[in-house]
Protein backbone atom coordinates (compact mmCIF):
# COMPACT_ATOMS: atom_id res chain seq x y z
CA UNK A 1 0.00 0.00 0.00
CA UNK A 2 1.48 3.34 -1.05
CA UNK A 3 2.27 6.11 1.44
CA UNK A 4 -0.61 8.54 1.80
CA UNK A 5 0.44 12.21 1.70
CA UNK A 6 -1.13 14.28 4.49
CA UNK A 7 -1.15 18.00 3.74
CA UNK A 8 -1.92 20.68 6.34
CA UNK A 9 -3.09 23.81 4.58
CA UNK A 10 -4.56 27.22 5.34
CA UNK A 11 -5.81 27.65 1.75
CA UNK A 12 -7.99 24.65 1.04
CA UNK A 13 -9.21 25.72 -2.43
CA UNK A 14 -5.72 26.43 -3.71
CA UNK A 15 -4.43 23.12 -2.33
CA UNK A 16 -7.26 21.12 -3.91
CA UNK A 17 -6.66 22.68 -7.31
CA UNK A 18 -2.92 22.08 -7.02
CA UNK A 19 -3.45 18.39 -6.24
CA UNK A 20 -6.14 17.81 -8.86
CA UNK A 21 -3.98 19.46 -11.52
CA UNK A 22 -1.54 16.56 -11.18
CA UNK A 23 -4.13 14.08 -12.47
CA UNK A 24 -5.89 13.41 -15.72
CA UNK A 25 -9.55 12.55 -15.11
CA UNK A 26 -12.77 12.67 -17.11
CA UNK A 27 -15.25 13.52 -14.31
CA UNK A 28 -14.91 14.93 -10.81
CA UNK A 29 -17.35 14.04 -8.02
CA UNK A 30 -17.65 15.60 -4.56
CA UNK A 31 -19.27 13.46 -1.85
CA UNK A 32 -20.72 15.25 1.18
CA UNK A 33 -23.41 14.61 3.73
CA UNK A 34 -26.24 17.13 4.10
CA UNK A 35 -24.45 19.01 6.85
CA UNK A 36 -21.07 19.28 5.13
CA UNK A 37 -22.75 20.27 1.86
CA UNK A 38 -24.38 23.17 3.70
CA UNK A 39 -21.51 24.28 5.93
CA UNK A 40 -18.26 22.95 4.44
CA UNK A 41 -18.69 22.88 0.67
CA UNK A 42 -19.15 26.69 0.44
CA UNK A 43 -15.61 27.00 1.84
CA UNK A 44 -14.37 25.51 -1.46
CA UNK A 45 -15.97 28.28 -3.51
CA UNK A 46 -12.59 29.56 -4.71
CA UNK A 47 -11.63 26.17 -6.17
CA UNK A 48 -11.82 26.47 -9.95
CA UNK A 49 -11.73 22.72 -10.46
CA UNK A 50 -14.47 21.93 -7.92
CA UNK A 51 -16.90 24.47 -9.40
CA UNK A 52 -17.99 22.02 -12.12
CA UNK A 53 -17.90 18.86 -10.02
CA UNK A 54 -20.88 16.51 -9.79
CA UNK A 55 -22.45 16.56 -6.31
CA UNK A 56 -23.28 13.41 -4.35
CA UNK A 57 -25.09 14.15 -1.08
CA UNK A 58 -25.92 11.50 1.53
CA UNK A 59 -27.66 11.69 4.89
CA UNK A 60 -25.54 12.71 7.89
CA UNK A 61 -24.31 10.76 10.96
CA UNK A 62 -22.96 7.27 11.48
CA UNK A 63 -26.37 5.59 11.40
CA UNK A 64 -26.30 6.17 7.63
CA UNK A 65 -22.88 4.58 7.09
CA UNK A 66 -24.65 1.58 5.65
CA UNK A 67 -25.27 -0.48 2.55
CA UNK A 68 -28.23 1.65 1.48
CA UNK A 69 -26.16 4.85 1.42
CA UNK A 70 -23.28 3.06 -0.27
CA UNK A 71 -25.61 1.78 -2.97
CA UNK A 72 -26.96 5.28 -3.54
CA UNK A 73 -23.41 6.56 -4.15
CA UNK A 74 -22.67 3.74 -6.58
CA UNK A 75 -25.92 4.47 -8.41
CA UNK A 76 -25.15 8.16 -8.86
CA UNK A 77 -21.65 7.34 -10.09
CA UNK A 78 -23.16 4.91 -12.58
CA UNK A 79 -26.00 7.22 -13.66
CA UNK A 80 -23.53 10.09 -14.18
CA UNK A 81 -21.33 7.80 -16.32
CA UNK A 82 -18.30 7.73 -14.05
CA UNK A 83 -15.43 5.67 -15.42
CA UNK A 84 -12.23 4.24 -13.98
CA UNK A 85 -10.63 7.57 -14.95
CA UNK A 86 -13.03 9.53 -12.76
CA UNK A 87 -11.98 11.15 -9.47
CA UNK A 88 -13.82 11.66 -6.17
CA UNK A 89 -13.39 14.08 -3.27
CA UNK A 90 -14.78 12.97 0.10
CA UNK A 91 -15.59 16.12 2.06
CA UNK A 92 -16.84 15.37 5.56
CA UNK A 93 -16.26 13.58 8.83
CA UNK A 94 -15.24 9.97 9.33
CA UNK A 95 -18.58 8.64 8.13
CA UNK A 96 -18.14 10.37 4.73
CA UNK A 97 -14.47 9.44 4.28
CA UNK A 98 -15.08 5.81 5.35
CA UNK A 99 -18.08 5.30 3.09
CA UNK A 100 -16.75 7.46 0.25
CA UNK A 101 -13.40 5.71 0.29
CA UNK A 102 -15.12 2.34 0.10
CA UNK A 103 -17.44 3.49 -2.70
CA UNK A 104 -14.48 4.81 -4.71
CA UNK A 105 -12.38 1.72 -4.00
CA UNK A 106 -15.04 -0.65 -5.30
CA UNK A 107 -16.74 1.24 -8.15
CA UNK A 108 -15.43 -0.24 -11.41
CA UNK A 109 -12.78 -1.95 -9.24
CA UNK A 110 -11.51 1.38 -8.02
CA UNK A 111 -11.35 5.07 -8.85
CA UNK A 112 -8.95 7.57 -7.31
CA UNK A 113 -10.06 9.78 -4.43
CA UNK A 114 -8.86 12.31 -1.88
CA UNK A 115 -10.15 12.92 1.64
CA UNK A 116 -10.84 16.33 3.12
CA UNK A 117 -11.86 15.73 6.75
CA UNK A 118 -14.10 18.42 8.21
CA UNK A 119 -13.98 17.14 11.80
CA UNK A 120 -11.12 16.68 14.23
CA UNK A 121 -12.05 13.00 14.53
CA UNK A 122 -11.92 12.55 10.77
CA UNK A 123 -8.58 14.33 10.53
CA UNK A 124 -6.83 12.35 13.23
CA UNK A 125 -8.42 8.97 12.54
CA UNK A 126 -10.74 7.98 9.72
CA UNK A 127 -9.32 10.03 6.84
CA UNK A 128 -5.72 8.88 7.40
CA UNK A 129 -4.44 5.35 6.97
CA UNK A 130 -6.40 3.83 4.10
CA UNK A 131 -9.16 2.07 6.02
CA UNK A 132 -12.55 2.31 4.30
CA UNK A 133 -15.89 0.67 5.01
CA UNK A 134 -19.45 0.66 6.24
CA UNK A 135 -21.38 -0.69 9.20
CA UNK A 136 -23.32 -3.89 8.57
CA UNK A 137 -25.63 -6.18 10.53
CA UNK A 138 -25.49 -3.86 13.53
CA UNK A 139 -21.68 -3.98 13.70
CA UNK A 140 -19.17 -1.16 13.22
CA UNK A 141 -17.06 -1.20 10.05
CA UNK A 142 -17.95 -4.80 9.33
CA UNK A 143 -17.42 -4.50 5.55
CA UNK A 144 -14.54 -2.62 3.95
CA UNK A 145 -11.13 -2.61 2.27
CA UNK A 146 -7.69 -1.12 2.76
CA UNK A 147 -7.13 1.50 0.07
CA UNK A 148 -5.48 4.86 0.81
CA UNK A 149 -6.62 8.17 -0.64
CA UNK A 150 -4.31 9.85 -3.11
CA UNK A 151 -3.93 12.64 -0.53
CA UNK A 152 -5.51 13.86 2.70
CA UNK A 153 -6.01 17.61 3.03
CA UNK A 154 -6.38 18.90 6.59
CA UNK A 155 -7.42 22.51 6.97
CA UNK A 156 -8.01 24.47 10.16
CA UNK A 157 -10.82 26.40 8.49
CA UNK A 158 -13.25 23.55 9.16
CA UNK A 159 -12.37 23.04 12.83
CA UNK A 160 -13.17 26.59 13.87
CA UNK A 161 -16.90 25.88 13.56
CA UNK A 162 -16.90 22.56 15.45
CA UNK A 163 -18.85 22.14 18.67
CA UNK A 164 -17.08 21.21 21.89
CA UNK A 165 -18.65 17.74 21.61
CA UNK A 166 -17.20 17.15 18.15
CA UNK A 167 -13.79 18.44 19.18
CA UNK A 168 -13.78 16.10 22.17
CA UNK A 169 -14.77 13.19 19.96
CA UNK A 170 -11.67 13.68 17.86
CA UNK A 171 -9.52 14.35 20.88
CA UNK A 172 -10.15 10.85 22.23
CA UNK A 173 -8.26 9.41 19.26
CA UNK A 174 -5.43 11.84 20.00
CA UNK A 175 -5.33 10.56 23.58
CA UNK A 176 -5.03 7.05 22.18
CA UNK A 177 -2.13 8.11 19.94
CA UNK A 178 -0.46 9.67 22.98
CA UNK A 179 -0.84 6.48 25.01
CA UNK A 180 0.87 4.38 22.33
CA UNK A 181 3.66 6.87 21.58
CA UNK A 182 5.69 8.61 24.32
CA UNK A 183 5.04 9.91 27.84
CA UNK A 184 5.95 13.42 26.67
CA UNK A 185 3.34 13.40 23.88
CA UNK A 186 0.73 11.86 26.17
CA UNK A 187 1.32 14.26 29.08
CA UNK A 188 0.98 17.30 26.78
CA UNK A 189 -2.46 16.06 25.72
CA UNK A 190 -3.66 16.02 29.32
CA UNK A 191 -2.83 19.72 29.73
CA UNK A 192 -5.34 20.98 27.13
CA UNK A 193 -8.16 22.90 28.81
CA UNK A 194 -11.45 22.51 26.93
CA UNK A 195 -13.13 25.14 29.10
CA UNK A 196 -10.78 27.74 27.62
CA UNK A 197 -9.65 26.10 24.41
CA UNK A 198 -6.43 27.28 22.75
CA UNK A 199 -7.07 26.30 19.12
CA UNK A 200 -3.47 26.93 18.07
CA UNK A 201 -2.26 24.55 20.78
CA UNK A 202 -4.86 21.99 19.69
CA UNK A 203 -3.71 22.16 16.09
CA UNK A 204 -0.07 21.69 17.11
CA UNK A 205 -1.06 18.60 19.08
CA UNK A 206 -3.08 17.39 16.07
CA UNK A 207 -0.10 17.54 13.72
CA UNK A 208 1.95 15.55 16.22
CA UNK A 209 -0.88 13.03 16.60
CA UNK A 210 -1.27 12.53 12.84
CA UNK A 211 2.47 11.86 12.60
CA UNK A 212 2.10 9.07 15.18
CA UNK A 213 -0.53 7.38 13.04
CA UNK A 214 1.37 7.96 9.78
CA UNK A 215 4.48 6.33 11.21
CA UNK A 216 2.55 3.27 12.37
CA UNK A 217 0.57 2.89 9.13
CA UNK A 218 3.72 3.18 7.03
CA UNK A 219 5.37 0.44 9.09
CA UNK A 220 2.34 -1.90 8.93
CA UNK A 221 -0.19 -0.85 6.25
CA UNK A 222 -2.39 -3.95 6.41
CA UNK A 223 -2.64 -4.31 10.20
CA UNK A 224 -0.60 -7.49 10.56
CA UNK A 225 1.47 -6.26 13.47
CA UNK A 226 2.13 -2.88 15.11
CA UNK A 227 -0.82 -1.15 13.40
CA UNK A 228 -2.99 -3.16 15.77
CA UNK A 229 -1.81 -0.71 18.44
CA UNK A 230 -4.23 1.80 16.87
CA UNK A 231 -7.07 -0.42 18.08
CA UNK A 232 -6.45 0.51 21.70
CA UNK A 233 -9.81 1.44 23.24
CA UNK A 234 -11.76 0.30 20.20
CA UNK A 235 -12.73 -3.27 21.10
CA UNK A 236 -14.75 -2.06 24.08
CA UNK A 237 -15.48 1.30 22.45
CA UNK A 238 -17.17 -0.24 19.42
CA UNK A 239 -19.28 -2.40 21.75
CA UNK A 240 -20.36 0.71 23.67
CA UNK A 241 -21.17 2.41 20.39
CA UNK A 242 -23.23 -0.50 19.11
CA UNK A 243 -25.14 -0.69 22.40
CA UNK A 244 -25.91 3.04 22.17
CA UNK A 245 -27.44 2.50 18.73
CA UNK A 246 -29.57 -0.33 20.09
CA UNK A 247 -30.77 2.04 22.79
CA UNK A 248 -31.75 4.54 20.04
CA UNK A 249 -29.43 7.06 21.69
CA UNK A 250 -26.24 7.04 19.58
CA UNK A 251 -23.03 8.32 21.13
CA UNK A 252 -20.13 9.97 19.33
CA UNK A 253 -17.46 7.51 18.20
CA UNK A 254 -14.74 9.37 20.06
CA UNK A 255 -16.72 9.34 23.28
CA UNK A 256 -17.07 5.56 22.97
CA UNK A 257 -13.30 5.28 22.44
CA UNK A 258 -12.60 7.48 25.48
CA UNK A 259 -14.62 5.18 27.73
CA UNK A 260 -13.20 2.12 25.95
CA UNK A 261 -9.68 3.34 26.72
CA UNK A 262 -10.40 3.23 30.44
CA UNK A 263 -11.78 -0.32 30.28
CA UNK A 264 -8.84 -1.55 28.23
CA UNK A 265 -6.31 0.16 30.48
CA UNK A 266 -7.96 -1.65 33.37
CA UNK A 267 -7.41 -4.91 31.47
CA UNK A 268 -3.84 -3.72 30.85
CA UNK A 269 -3.36 -3.36 34.60
CA UNK A 270 -4.74 -6.87 35.23
CA UNK A 271 -2.54 -8.50 32.57
CA UNK A 272 0.57 -6.32 32.31
CA UNK A 273 0.68 -4.11 35.39
CA UNK A 274 -0.19 -0.81 33.70
CA UNK A 275 0.14 1.84 36.45
CA UNK A 276 -3.02 2.48 38.44
CA UNK A 277 -2.13 6.15 38.90
CA UNK A 278 -2.16 6.70 35.15
CA UNK A 279 -5.62 5.12 34.97
CA UNK A 280 -6.89 7.42 37.73
CA UNK A 281 -5.37 10.45 35.99
CA UNK A 282 -6.97 9.64 32.64
CA UNK A 283 -10.29 8.70 34.27
CA UNK A 284 -10.44 12.13 35.88
CA UNK A 285 -9.72 13.87 32.56
CA UNK A 286 -12.36 11.80 30.77
CA UNK A 287 -14.97 12.15 33.51
CA UNK A 288 -14.48 15.92 33.56
CA UNK A 289 -14.76 16.28 29.78
CA UNK A 290 -16.77 13.32 28.50
CA UNK A 291 -18.90 12.23 31.43
CA UNK A 292 -19.62 8.48 31.49
CA UNK A 293 -21.41 5.91 29.39
CA UNK A 294 -24.02 4.32 31.68
CA UNK A 295 -23.93 0.54 31.91
CA UNK A 296 -25.17 -1.99 34.44
CA UNK A 297 -24.32 -5.62 35.00
CA UNK A 298 -27.36 -6.45 32.86
CA UNK A 299 -25.49 -5.02 29.84
CA UNK A 300 -22.39 -7.19 30.25
CA UNK A 301 -23.56 -10.19 28.20
CA UNK A 302 -24.66 -7.98 25.32
CA UNK A 303 -21.40 -6.02 25.35
CA UNK A 304 -19.33 -9.19 25.48
CA UNK A 305 -21.27 -10.72 22.59
CA UNK A 306 -20.60 -7.60 20.51
CA UNK A 307 -16.89 -7.83 21.25
CA UNK A 308 -16.78 -11.41 19.99
CA UNK A 309 -17.65 -10.06 16.53
CA UNK A 310 -14.64 -7.73 16.46
CA UNK A 311 -12.55 -8.15 13.29
CA UNK A 312 -9.32 -8.49 15.30
CA UNK A 313 -10.46 -11.71 16.93
CA UNK A 314 -9.07 -15.11 16.13
CA UNK A 315 -10.84 -18.33 17.05
CA UNK A 316 -13.24 -17.78 19.95
CA UNK A 317 -11.14 -15.36 22.01
CA UNK A 318 -11.51 -11.56 22.22
CA UNK A 319 -8.35 -9.82 21.04
CA UNK A 320 -7.06 -6.62 22.62
CA UNK A 321 -4.18 -4.20 22.32
CA UNK A 322 -2.93 -3.61 25.86
CA UNK A 323 -0.17 -1.51 27.45
CA UNK A 324 2.50 -2.16 30.06
CA UNK A 325 2.92 1.61 30.32
CA UNK A 326 2.63 4.62 28.04
CA UNK A 327 4.41 3.72 24.79
CA UNK A 328 4.95 0.07 25.74
CA UNK A 329 2.43 -1.79 23.60
CA UNK A 330 1.50 -5.47 23.63
CA UNK A 331 -0.68 -6.57 20.71
CA UNK A 332 -2.68 -9.80 20.35
CA UNK A 333 -3.62 -9.99 24.01
CA UNK A 334 -6.72 -11.93 25.03
CA UNK A 335 -9.00 -11.65 28.04
CA UNK A 336 -11.64 -13.96 29.45
CA UNK A 337 -15.26 -12.98 29.80
CA UNK A 338 -14.78 -12.89 33.57
CA UNK A 339 -11.86 -10.45 33.25
CA UNK A 340 -13.81 -8.24 30.86
CA UNK A 341 -16.75 -8.14 33.25
CA UNK A 342 -14.37 -7.24 36.10
CA UNK A 343 -13.08 -4.36 33.97
CA UNK A 344 -16.69 -3.19 33.52
CA UNK A 345 -17.17 -3.34 37.30
CA UNK A 346 -14.06 -1.25 37.88
CA UNK A 347 -15.08 1.21 35.16
CA UNK A 348 -18.44 1.71 36.89
CA UNK A 349 -16.65 2.27 40.19
CA UNK A 350 -14.31 4.87 38.67
CA UNK A 351 -17.21 6.76 37.12
CA UNK A 352 -19.56 6.24 40.09
CA UNK A 353 -22.20 4.41 38.01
Amino acid sequence: MSKQPVIFTQNISESIDEILSRYSYDKLFVLTDRNTFKFAFPLLENSKLCSNAEQIIIEADDTHKNLEALTSVWKILSDKHATRRSFMINLGGGMVTDLGGFAASTFKRGIRYINIPTTLLGAVDAAVGGKTGINFNGLKNEIGVFNPAESVLISTVFFKTLSREHLLSGYAEMLKHGLISTPDTYNKLLTLDFSDLDLDKLLGLLEESVKVKEHIVEADPFEKNIRKSLNLGHTVGHAFESLSHERKSPIQHGYAVAWGLICELLLSHMHLGFPVERIRQLSTFIADNYGAFPITCEDYDSLYEKMTHDKKNESDSVNFTLLKDVGIVEINQTATKEEICTAFDLYRDLFHL
